[in-house]
């Protein structure tokens, strides 16, 4: 397996001489055959900026790092893929900080190239070649002229053909899961927020957060659009705003008119789940589907990436808690980092966190992040790293009613909650 390396003007080669190697939080491991899945349709090569990449001579034993003026390469995954290994480098300028993406360790076998991953659940939603641009850009006019005043179609149609956002493209598409965002505040300061960074941060957020706040008919007309068959799913909670559940009147206002018109379809938050009296009362508005984003379920680890304000992770594990014992199908948001999420430490708390609170559903997501800057926020591993295939593999034993995947599902057939008529 090569190395994949770039040179300055972002051309990709691969090595001759050298093997490829990966990387598990600051140590440079080797790669394993099992780790290693074709480049998936829908991922991105990518050159990392400010690096050297690191391979292997197989003659000598010894690890390179290649001379500057090359890059190292990482591969960004579709929805679907977890990754096993960050690819293997060295800053070339310590000070210089990589861009907020999630990136995998990729290497050049057999006339293709390969990533370090796992397909977790299934890519074909959320494959971004299966959202017809043309159809798109049909659909976002159609909406735009039917609902002239309404501000959140105009936010979502910059996210849909600016960033390309597949969920903002769903809700012009009405298929799927989609959004609606309603909220410009957050109770939390995340390291990696992918939406506001301090001017301090080092780091250039690469979305535009909302800035006004909707009124309930703009949400009603926006979820009304999108429930429209069995299956689909209309979510609060989008990488452009900030906490939902700080609009909860809103919220609630919307799902209960909704719901008195409509009762096809899933209504979801994605949410940090910490204003726990907020996240009962949406519950029981009617709440279908509850995801709830962590890092971690050890509380200095929780705290150093959240910077929650005026909120504990106790509140984030009642309100779960509180949204499974009522029927709510919940799940997790799990940020993960290869050396960090497979921590023995990591792994029992989140087992422990996910008996107690009836999760039904872990999604892995790949935490976008400058590497460096995240492990000097967090704490030290205490005891071994598993590795993540190991990860996946003690998760799928010791919580076998927990479903593994990469993102919102809708329940099973017989699991759905109750509809809540207005």
């Amino acid at each position: 397996m090569n190395l994949v390396y770039a040179d300055e003007h972002g051309n990709v080669f691969d090595h001759p001489d050298y093997i490829g190697l990966g990387r598990s939080g600051d140590m440079i491991v080797e790669i394993m055959e099992d780790e290693l899945i074709p480049l998936p349709e829908g991922a991105t090569l990518v050159s990392l900026p400010f690096t050297r990449p690191i391979g292997l001579d197989p003659e000598s034993g010894q690890m390179q790092a290649l001379p500057s003026g090359s890059q190292a390469v990482g591969a960004l995954l579709p929805q679907g893929y977890t990754r096993l290994c960050l690819p293997g480098y060295v800053k070339s300028d310590k000070k210089e900080k990589l861009p907020l993406f999630g990136y995998t360790a990729v290497v050049w076998k057999d006339g293709r190239f390969y990533v370090t991953a796992e397909q977790c659940d299934d890519p074909e939603r959320w494959d971004p070649l299966n959202c017809d641009r043309q159809e798109l850009n049909v659909q976002v006019e159609r909406l735009l002229q039917k609902y002239p005043d309404n501000r959140l179609y105009k936010h979502l149609s910059n996210c849909a053909l600016g960033y390309e956002c597949l969920t903002a493209s769903n809700t012009f598409l009405s298929r799927w899961e989609g959004a609606v965002p309603v909220s410009y505040s957050c109770n939390a300061g995340c390291f990696g927020c992918i939406s506001e960074q301090p001017d301090d941060s080092g780091f250039v957020a690469p979305q535009t957060r909302m800035n006004f706040k909707p009124t309930v008919d703009e949400v009603v007309e926006i979820m009304l659009e999108q429930l429209k068959e069995p299956e689909s799913i209309i979510s609060f909670g989008q990488g452009c705003e900030g906490e939902p559940s700080t609009q909860v009147k809103i919220i609630v206002e919307a799902m209960k008119r909704v719901r008195a018109q409509n009762s096809l379809g899933y209504i979801n938050i994605n949410t940090n789940a910490g204003l726990t009296d907020f996240m009962r009362a949406i519950v029981d508005a009617g709440l279908d589907l509850m995801r709830v984003s962590t890092i971690s379920a050890i509380d200095e680890h929780y705290n150093a990436y959240y910077k929650p304000r005026a909120y504990t992770l106790q509140n984030v594990e009642r309100s779960l808690k509180y949204a499974t014992d009522q029927g709510v199908y919940t799940s997790i948001n799990y940020l993960i980092f290869p050396g960090v999420t497979d921590r023995e430490e990591e792994i029992e708390a989140m087992i422990g966190f996910a008996k107690r609170t009836g999760l039904k559903l872990i999604q892995m997501r790949n935490l976008n992040i400058d590497p460096e800057s995240y492990l000097e926020l967090i704490p030290k591993a205490q005891g071994e790293i598993y590795g993540m295939k190991q990860m996946l593999e003690i998760y799928r034993q010791e919580l076998p009613d927990v479903v593994i995947g990469s993102y919102t599902h809708v329940p099973p057939a017989g699991m759905r909650r109750p509809i809540i008529a207005r």
